[in-house]
């Protein structure tokens, strides 16, 4: 069974910063992609940044702001958020694509993390 647990947020004044990180526990899986979204209470749930073997990507609110990697080694995402403003506050979900060999390819999602960022 495969399973993402979230860790690392919290509460942070503006212009603080934050690490997530989320690992990946099961057996039998590789991993496509590993990403991070978020949602806001009243809005939906957005991409924040995804990496996979050769590339990131971000949204264009985080930009050179958030920083997302990947320890292959421990199916492990981290993402690391600097200059946090109050608009970051969020719940943070991990989402990873799981390619489960013969068994097909599978997104799974970690429980959230809850970001809050004072002004």
């Amino acid at each position: 069974q495969v399973r993402l647990v979230e860790s690392g947020g919290g509460l942070v004044q503006a212009g603080g910063s934050l690490r997530l990180s989320c690992a990946a526990s099961g057996s039998g899986f590789s991993i496509n992609a590993m990403g991070w979204y978020r949602q806001a209470p009243g809005k939906q749930r957005e991409l924040v940044a995804i990496i996979t073997s050769g590339s990131t990507n971000y949204a264009d609110s985080v930009k050179g702001r958030f920083t997302i990697s990947r320890d292959n080694a421990k199916n492990t995402v981290h993402l690391q958020m600097n200059s946090l403003k109050p608009e970051d506050t969020a719940v943070y979900y991990c989402k990873s694509r799981l390619s489960m060999g013969p068994g097909g390819t599978y997104d799974y999602w970690g429980r959230g993390t809850q970001v809050t960022v004072s002004s």
